[in-house]
């Protein structure tokens, strides 16, 4: 014969049975804050916007100057955040990028291009909102000037 009751704990043999109970309350993923560093995003922007043709380089002349000196000190490497700047919320985030554009190419459309790489990658990667992407361009690539970021490093010093 089969026992259909249900058991109870001898502790309280007068009662129902106890339930489990779960420690901490509520999901997992819910206990807990995560902060995100102004320079994840900028990196994150960086990266995705420099995967958008027609991004010749980011920054202004003077800070790619700086960058290319930066470059060749070693241990210094390559500033992925070189023209981005990130202001971080909670949930939110803007994002101002500068960038050099190759010549020939339509800039509306870089910019819209490059706009909606890095909106689609922070939002991505962070999950926080972009608010906006202001992007400056501030120098044109022409096909016959040099460019120190291009030009490789001398063999012999």
């Amino acid at each position: 014969m089969t026992d259909t009751t249900h058991r109870v704990r001898p502790e309280n043999p007068d009662k129902e049975p106890v339930q489990p109970t779960r420690r901490g309350g509520g999901d997992p993923a819910d206990r807990g804050r995560t902060t995100i560093a102004d320079g994840v995003v900028e990196k994150i922007a960086g990266m995705a916007a420099r995967d958008v043709v027609g991004v010749h380089a980011m920054g202004s002349g003077f800070s790619r100057t700086l960058g290319a000196v930066r470059d060749r000190v070693p241990g210094g490497g390559k500033t992925v955040t070189r023209g981005v700047k990130a202001e971080v919320g909670e949930s939110q985030t803007a994002l101002d990028l500068e960038i050099v554009v190759d010549y020939g190419v339509s800039i509306a459309d870089v910019a819209r291009d490059v706009r909606e790489n890095v909106i689609a990658a922070v939002e991505r990667m962070t999950g926080l909102e972009v608010v906006e992407v202001n992007i400056a361009v501030s120098d044109v690539k022409l096909p016959d000037e040099d460019d120190d970021e291009d030009r490789p490093e001398p063999r012999l010093q």
